[in-house]
């Protein structure tokens, strides 16, 4: 068997933090194989890892039984990226970075990138600039004992904020290549599978608000997805597309199977999501080897799920990793120069100790300029040694013979000491005054503190009591605008129930209060 797990992980180090802050004894190393052995997959692909090269360390990408490959934003720190951990058992024969070809090495490359004749280099090189696109080949072994290719195409597609149609364009064109690429792998007789977030609910099933979203049928995401995949499950009219949706054509009647929920609105305590994360086989592929395909929603500390699928065939594991394998990395494998390299003392050689001795002896006999005369080193006091009469250091710092001396015969008239007038207070009476002081000093602190409250009281009035809901008359939750526009930057207050379906009575009221300004 074949297990596969694709998660959208919202940062690598994000469920780290959540395992080591439980047993604070394991270090990040333990951490991570934990975490890769509880989703007990062959194959599992992250999405958002948000960590670029420079940050990369080994403890987050090298792990004992695994060996992962990375693509990393060029552009742009903690964002996007995408990883996969293979185990040894599965180890690939190819990995490459992107899905034009522009990022490929030659060596240990998958290849097969078709006809991309109308994208323009520089476009080709911004849709890969964001490392949202992963691909690693594998030989794997059906149950009829034959061998095939297996193709795994990790990748990580961006939001579409309506408001911003360039971001919709670029989603758009990554789309595209991606299926030219896909295509391009079946033609040359590779298996595909195509894992990840996807950022699109294809049907009305996969998402809970379907009712009040605007043009759900018409969004350019989701015609994408009737041509990749063909009709099956919750599909419509019918599509012969190369690729099936390996969830629906296992549930295709599932409700509430969703993959991903606002964490600003607590959606998940109530379910209130949308399907966007998938595994999607070739036709054959999926009708021939896969056995289930699954949604892990229990497994928590990220926006989104985990997903797989377990295909019945076996892994047969490439001889050595490919090139672009993380343990491959200099800065890894133990053959980048480091700083110290440079500071490793050297052994001195006898000959050359015997040199710079003559040289020191030779520099000792030099000249200087001492009014107008020329001195000879043996006039110096460290040649002449101090028995000669070389001056210590204290004797610069002898009292000069100009500064005027007292005369130890001039006495000075003796003067009453004045504090012999004032007989001295008992270490009683001395407590008592000080406890006596120390009071007196808190009395005025504490009048002048309450008359100040007192003052800003009467002037600011203190602060407004939060507001109840409408519905539930529950004290509510004060939130901050931050979409642009007039209102940007203002407070509000808003129900602080978690966000759910409109008829779930235990979800979220329509209350809606603005703060009063400052």
């Amino acid at each position: 068997m074949l297990r596969l797990v694709s998660w959208n992980i919202n940062g690598i180090r994000s469920p780290l933090q959540a395992v080591v802050c439980q047993e604070p004894s394991n270090c990040v190393t333990m951490a991570m194989g934990r975490i890769l052995d509880e989703l007990n997959a062959d194959i599992i692909c992250l999405q958002e890892t948000k960590v670029t090269r420079d940050v990369l360390t080994e403890p987050l990408s090298i792990v004992e039984g695994y060996n992962s490959y990375f693509n990393f934003s060029r552009n742009r720190n903690g964002y996007s990226g995408v990883a996969t951990f293979c185990k040894d058992r599965a180890t690939p024969m190819a990995a490459e970075e992107g899905l034009s070809g522009l990022l490929a090495t030659q060596k240990g490359d998958v290849g097969c990138y078709g006809n991309m004749d109308e994208f323009t280099q520089e476009e080709l090189r911004a849709l890969d600039s964001e490392g949202r696109a992963l691909l690693t080949q594998h030989k794997i072994c059906t149950q009829e004992g034959k061998e095939r290719t297996l193709t795994l195409i990790n990748v990580s597609f961006p939001h579409a904020d309506p408001a911003k149609p360039e971001q919709l364009a670029f989603k758009m064109r990554l789309y595209h290549l991606l299926q030219i690429r896909a295509e391009a792998l079946l033609a040359a007789g590779s298996h595909v599978i195509i894992l990840g977030d996807l950022n699109t609910a294809h049907c009305p099933i996969d998402h809970w608000d379907v009712v009040n979203l605007e043009g759900f049928e018409e969004d350019p995401g989701h015609k994408w997805m009737d041509g990749l995949l063909s009709s099956l499950g919750c599909q419509s009219g019918s599509h012969v597309g190369p690729f099936i949706d390996s969830y629906r054509c296992f549930q295709p009647k599932q409700k509430g199977a969703f993959t991903c929920w606002s964490v600003v609105t607590g959606a998940r305590h109530l379910n209130y999501g949308s399907r966007i994360d998938y595994v999607l086989g070739d036709r054959t592929l999926v009708i021939d080897t896969f056995q289930a395909s699954f949604l892990l929603q229990e497994v928590m500390s990220s926006d989104h799920c985990p997903v797989g699928a377990v295909l019945n065939v076996s892994p047969v594991p490439a001889k050595q990793c490919p090139p672009l394998c993380t343990r491959f990395l200099p800065e890894f494998a133990g053959t980048q120069l480091k700083i110290l390299r440079f500071l490793v003392p050297l052994e001195q050689d006898p000959v050359l100790e015997q040199s710079a001795l003559q040289l020191s002896s030779q520099s000792k006999v030099q000249t200087c300029q001492n009014k107008g005369r020329i001195c000879s080193t043996r006039s110096w006091p460290s040649q002449a040694g101090s028995s000669r009469g070389q001056k210590n250091l204290k004797s610069y710092f002898q009292p000069s013979s100009s500064r005027p001396q007292a005369s130890p015969d001039l006495e000075l008239p003796s003067l009453p000491c004045i504090g012999a007038l004032i007989p001295p207070k008992t270490s009683e009476e001395e407590t008592l005054t000080k406890v006596a002081e120390g009071q007196a000093k808190a009395s005025e602190a504490k009048d002048e503190k309450e008359v100040q409250t007192s003052f800003w009281k009467s002037v600011l009035g203190g602060p407004i009591p939060t507001p109840l809901c409408g519905d539930h008359r529950e004290p509510c939750v004060m939130r901050t605008v931050k979409k642009p526009g007039p209102n940007l930057g203002r407070r509000f207050y808003m129900c602080a129930r978690p966000r759910g379906p409109p008829t779930d009575p235990s979800s979220r009221c329509n209350f809606f209060l603005w703060s009063r300004p400052n």
